[in-house]
């Protein structure tokens, strides 16, 4: 048997056997070298792509402009604006900003007025406070209001008197031919008047 010291130096020797790594050739290096090259400039090729196409992107797309809400300043309506119609707006109606449904209803009080725009602005901001302020606590009376309007302007324009006639059977001539229709006793627009002046008083 052999002395201690002898046996290790032999296991020691045996485990330390390891096998060389290979020796890669010159041909084996460059190709490796070539193909880290190829892939590295193809990802640089696709980034350059990439970047290049959303430059283009950007450049053809318009700039976003910021909205604001705006409030017309005859019905209160709000709506999202840009900043340029806004002031397109206010240049056509007076320094006012008022929402497209207003803006038609000034054309056609412009028709109306011989195309005064300053008349038919202030016509139709007086008609939207005197809705905002009575219309929308009493729609009642002011549907009745209007038809009282209606009744007024049909009278100007025919020249003939707010009341019709009454309709009495009764008061019939011997000769006249006989009319269908319903009697009337009285007209409900003075009824209907005091109310409103009432009202009007009140606020």
């Amino acid at each position: 048997m052999a002395p201690p010291g002898e046996a290790i130096t032999s296991t020691y020797t045996s485990r330390n056997n390891f096998p060389k790594p290979l020796k890669l050739s010159n041909d084996s290096l460059h190709r490796t070298v070539s193909d880290i090259t190829f892939q590295l400039s193809k990802e640089v090729l696709d980034n350059y792509k990439e970047t290049a196409a959303v430059a283009v992107d950007e450049k053809q797309l318009p700039p976003i402009s910021e909205v604001e809400d705006a409030k017309c300043e005859c019905c209160g309506m709000s709506e999202e604006c840009t900043p340029e119609y806004i002031e397109r707006v206010r240049n056509k109606f007076l320094g006012k900003w008022i929402c497209g449904l207003c803006a038609e209803a000034v054309k056609e009080e412009m028709e109306k007025n011989g195309g005064k725009i300053e008349e038919a602005l202030s016509a139709h901001m007086n008609t939207c406070a005197r809705f905002n302020k009575f219309g929308r606590a009493y729609p009642a009376l002011l549907t009745a209001e209007a038809m009282r309007e209606i009744l007024r302007k049909s009278s100007r324009s025919e020249g003939k008197s707010l009341r019709a006639k009454s309709f009495n059977p009764r008061d019939r001539s011997p000769g006249a031919q006989k009319n269908g229709g319903i009697a009337r006793s009285s007209s409900c627009i003075p009824a209907i008047t005091r109310e409103i002046n009432d009202l009007t008083l009140s606020n």
